[in-house]
């Protein structure tokens, strides 16, 4: 489960835990006013001498003498006496409490005490004499259980605690990502998520996470296009320029009209090139790749490859060795990877000093197949190998032609299926190009 869930879970959790708690105090007050400690009787000297009062009249007057004595205490407002018989019915009917009674039945069995006594008649019947304390319930009722209304009002109170605390947690950062999303949607995608949910690590932050990966992404996308619209619209102008000028040229003299023809078709061959490029370069961004992948015979393909690069490398006084192990297999899409490695090796055979040779060599090695291209040329500043990859990138020290898509489009189709690739520079001079690709089951 994640953890968004079990916060949730434990949050409801804990407010019926809270309600139960709140229940539970507010009964265990109302048993602990119901059976708490037995009420001490009246204590003191007028309390005392009226049952020492009321012991003399009933043992002397009788029952008659004791209740008139009584009532007349009521008048006058004097201590409570209460004469209770031995079915505990108080000689005046007045209700009794339940507690005072039990608890001067106590001191009266324990004998000795002076605030309960038990008393008996002229005619035999037997009276307990005690005075209750002041402000002791007259009528031996006891509380009952908390009313309803108490109840609903705990569990409210504790679950609307809770759910606010809850709401407020789920809120919050839900109105940082909607601001980001919206802001991403205005085209500003620098926008980042996660600094405003700090200290957060459940699904919410993970989103954030995602959020922000996604608009890292974006923006890089578009930057990479934005550059390569500027890129092909740079590269375009040249050629479209020495068209015009080559037209020019014919309209103003026509006897250089053959001449002009042929610098029109060369410039119409370098532009086709040139979009042939561009649409092979987004068509391996974008994922459209092609045909589905099938098994290839890689050792093979380097080969045919290797093949047709030493006639145009002797044909430049350059010199082109090939070690492969075979056979070496592979998965993937046999025109990609074959325009991969022949714009690798052809770049190696065109940067490649005059007398100097084009190292091709293929291995395995763990589970991968391992193409090496190492040539003697120039190399690449250190500062800008990450650079090499880039589409239209060239050296400030480049010469050579191209448009600089070769090794951006090697890039491209070696990643799509799976694998990585790698430059650095030669001891003793040169560029040393490694590609990774994942063997075939």
């Amino acid at each position: 489960m994640g953890r968004l869930f079990w916060k949730i879970f434990f949050a409801f959790w804990l407010t019926l835990i809270a309600a139960a708690i709140g229940t539970g105090m507010a009964i265990s007050l109302q048993r602990e006013e119901r059976d708490g400690p037995a009420p001490e009787l009246a204590g003191g000297r007028i309390p005392a001498l009226a049952t020492e009062l009321a012991s003399v009249t009933l043992r002397h007057g009788g029952v008659p003498a004791l209740r008139e004595w009584m009532r007349e205490s009521q008048r006058t407002r004097g201590p409570s006496l209460f004469a209770v018989d031995s079915e505990g019915r108080d000689l005046l009917g007045r209700p009794v409490p339940a507690a005072a009674l039990t608890r001067a039945r106590e001191l009266a069995a324990g004998g000795g005490a002076r605030a309960a006594r038990e008393v008996a008649a002229p005619g035999g019947e037997h009276y307990l004499l005690f005075t209750p304390m002041e402000g002791e319930p007259r009528r031996g009722r006891r509380p009952g259980p908390p009313p309803t209304w108490l109840l609903v009002l705990i569990g409210a109170a504790a679950s609307l605690a809770v759910s606010a605390l809850l709401a407020w947690y789920l809120s919050r950062p839900i109105r940082s990502l909607r601001w980001a999303f919206r802001s991403a949607a205005q085209g500003r995608l620098d926008t980042r998520v996660r600094p405003l949910l700090k200290g957060r690590s459940d699904e919410i932050a993970d989103l954030g996470d995602d959020f922000d990966q996604m608009a890292q992404q974006l923006q890089k996308l578009v930057g990479a296009q934005r550059r390569l619209l500027h890129d092909v619209s740079h590269e375009l102008r040249s050629p479209l320029a020495r068209l015009q000028a080559a037209i020019g040229l014919v309209r103003q003299s026509p006897e250089k009209l053959e001449a002009s023809l042929d610098r029109i078709e060369r410039e119409v061959a370098r532009l086709d090139e040139l979009v042939g490029e561009v649409l092979t370069l987004a068509r391996l961004e974008t994922g459209a790749t092609g045909p589905a992948a099938q098994s290839v015979d890689f050792a093979e393909l380097v080969a045919d490859i290797a093949e047709d690069a030493r006639f145009e490398a002797e044909a430049a006084k350059r010199r082109l060795s090939l070690r492969s192990d075979s056979p070496v297999g592979v998965r993937g899409s046999a025109e990609l990877l074959h325009r991969a490695v022949e714009n690798v090796v052809r770049n190696a055979v065109k940067y490649t000093a005059e007398g100097s040779a084009v190292e091709v060599e293929l291995f395995a090695r763990d589970g991968k197949a391992v193409l090496v291209v190492a040539d003697r040329g120039p190399g690449i500043p250190p500062e800008e190998l990450e650079r090499v990859f880039e589409p239209f990138y060239r050296a400030a020290s480049d010469t050579a032609k191209g448009f600089g898509l070769g090794l951006a489009i090697a890039q491209r189709a070696v990643a799509s299926h799976g694998g990585v690739i790698g430059a650095r520079n030669r001891e003793g001079g040169g560029l040393r190009l490694e590609i990774e690709l994942p063997l075939a089951a």
